[in-house]
């Protein structure tokens, strides 16, 4: 079923995206990370995979000109679009409306930096789809899961290098911190690989689509330890101790981990305590065994 009135939708190609940025004397900038997607095979190939319908509420940061915008008022029922630059975000209403006429209610505007929303912005959404300004997709990405427990689903377009971190397994080259952050938050997988041709202006670099679904209550693996401690003590604790252990990513976690516990026999203690080997590296760790990292931490930490 289809958001009623979606068949009028009608999307941006490259000259309508050329003649919008020329209307606004805009020129794309490296600072704030944009860049235009001029292909709607490509926008529409971002809702499918999202696999985003009628009853979804969807947040979308860094709408630019509205090329997603209006792919996503053709499948589902609102949109609560996030823009940082003024005069962007002041056209894009206008844009649905003459694009989408019979969607345009469905659209919410919102001016300001995607890092500093929060629950008194916007209405609660269940999913988050969105072409990530490039300089800040993680940050951005994990700000909104954490502030935004209603959103069950993400579907980001990111640098494919990102997209490789976000997915990586354990042991990977790739593998760090944001793959163990996005890890706690749900399942994460690549979705895609997105070509340079389809943006304006083409980026040196392709780029790649991300999927997160949230973890259900009850259904995480280390379920237990959040109805122990609490779901946002043990998220700061699991950020900590990942951001530590890969602060000096070739060293042993012993060695790593030293200073947050505050010396060497400390830290071995605490990963002995974790069932982790202290001689292991980071990198080596999937986002479960950080979790009982953390929980070992704050037990030593309430027991000091």
């Amino acid at each position: 079923m289809e958001p009623e009135n979606s068949t009028d939708v009608r999307l941006l190609g490259p000259g309508d995206i050329r003649a919008l940025a020329a209307e606004l004397d805009v020129t794309p900038t490296k600072r704030l990370g944009q860049n235009f997607v001029i292909d709607p095979n490509t926008v529409r190939r971002i809702v499918s995979a999202a696999e985003v319908g009628p009853d979804d509420h969807v947040v979308e940061v860094g709408p630019g000109l509205g090329s997603l915008t209006l792919a996503l008022l053709e499948s589902v029922g609102t949109v609560t679009a996030v823009e940082i630059d003024p005069r962007l975000a002041g056209r894009l209403e206008r844009t649905v409306g003459e694009f989408a006429p019979s969607r345009a209610g469905a659209l919410n505007v919102v001016t300001a930096d995607a890092l500093t929303v929060g629950t008194d912005d916007l209405p609660a959404p269940t999913a988050l789809v969105a072409n990530l300004p490039y300089n800040v997709s993680v940050p951005v990405l994990l700000h909104l899961l954490e502030v935004f427990p209603s959103i069950r689903r993400v579907l980001v377009m990111v640098q494919l290098e990102v997209a490789d971190r976000l997915a990586a397994d354990p042991g990977s080259r790739v593998y760090g911190v944001p793959s163990v952050k996005a890890g706690f938050h749900g399942r994460v997988r690549k979705a895609g690989t997105i070509g340079k041709n389809v943006f304006w202006p083409a980026p040196k670099i392709d780029s790649g689509l991300v999927r997160i679904d949230r973890w259900d209550d009850g259904d995480r693996p280390w379920q237990d330890s959040v109805d122990t401690v609490g779901e946002d003590v043990l998220r700061r604790e699991v950020f900590a101790v990942t951001d530590a252990a890969f602060l000096q990513r070739r060293k042993t976690l012993r060695a790593a981990l030293s200073g947050y516990f505050g010396s060497g026999p400390a830290a071995e203690k605490v990963l002995t305590d974790a069932g982790i080997d202290p001689r292991e590296r980071g990198e080596k760790l999937d986002t479960a065994a950080f979790v009982d990292l953390a929980v070992a931490s704050l037990a030593a930490r309430g027991a000091s």
